[in-house]
């Protein structure tokens, strides 16, 4: 069963009026893994696609949805999987790909069926970006052995983590997606510190692995009139190209950076000094 919903892009001068209810609905992407569902949400930010895949009883076919207007999900478009659950198969076109926890698959355009399932007595959860695509590149699994490791923050400031670049075009050939994965080390909380924004691209952030009854507090909005919107674990922001993008935790968490855009330099980027942000 494939749901699916649609976010139109908002003005950030509009955005700075709305209030929490709106700002939730507009930019919170919440109940991505549901059994035996894939829930879709189709954004006019670079007609990006933020989903979930929990397939349980079933194989789960990724099917196509109206504002496609295409006859496969892929004919215009190119595909990323992260798994953040138990090991799971990934079935493109006949190949089988078995990703564990935090291995990544790219599926380039024009792949005709993907299929998600579970490894039997373990629940695989499937994250997917998705973005137009002009070429068709390989489809290549990525593993975290595979991912270029960068070390980031430190303790004095609360962020020490590991970055890992997963489908990235120093990885993987892409049109525009690109997809990594960050990791909180214990005892740290925030990410992406000192903030950014690239307006050559938009951005999603999926927040996963953060222990039940915390919360992360997600800081979005251009960098003199920044907003928050709390979230709980397994759900995810949609960020403009206008915005900042970062968060701090009640606990430490790992999140996946999912971008898409007219620019594949992952150092395209204009930083704003944490003492100016307000």
């Amino acid at each position: 069963m494939t749901n699916y919903n649609f976010r139109y892009a908002a003005n950030p001068k509009d955005a700075e009026k709305y209030n929490t209810s709106e700002l939730r609905e507009q930019f919170l992407v919440e109940n991505l893994f549901v059994e035996d569902q894939i829930n879709l949400t189709y954004s006019m930010y670079e007609r990006f696609i933020v989903g979930g895949v929990m397939p349980v009883k079933e194989n789960l076919k990724l099917e196509t949805i109206p504002y496609l207007k295409s006859e496969n999900f892929l004919d215009r478009r190119e595909l990323g999987i992260i798994n953040v659950g138990g090991t799971g198969f990934v079935n493109v076109d006949g190949v089988t790909y078995e990703l564990q926890k935090k291995e990544a698959l790219y599926v380039g355009q024009g792949c005709k069926e993907v299929i998600f399932s579970s490894v039997k007595g373990e629940q695989a959860l499937f994250y997917i970006n998705s973005a137009p695509a002009h070429k068709k590149f390989p489809n290549k699994k990525v593993g975290l052995k595979d991912a270029e490791v960068i070390q980031l923050g430190d303790e004095k400031q609360a962020n020490k983590r590991v970055l890992n670049k997963l489908i990235v075009n120093s990885i993987v050939e892409t049109c525009q997606l690109q997809m990594g994965l960050t990791e909180l080390l214990p005892g740290n909380i925030w990410n992406t510190m000192p903030a950014h924004t690239h307006a050559r691209r938009m951005e999603a952030y999926f927040y996963f692995d953060l222990e039940k009854g915390q919360t992360i507090s997600h800081f979005m909005g251009e960098p003199q009139n920044t907003r928050h919107i709390f979230l709980e674990n397994n759900m995810a922001v949609i960020s403009p190209e206008w915005s900042i993008h970062s968060g701090a935790g009640t606990s430490n968490y790992s999140f996946i950076w999912g971008m898409a855009g007219e620019n594949l330099d992952y150092g395209d980027m204009d930083i704003c000094a944490p003492n100016e942000l307000r």
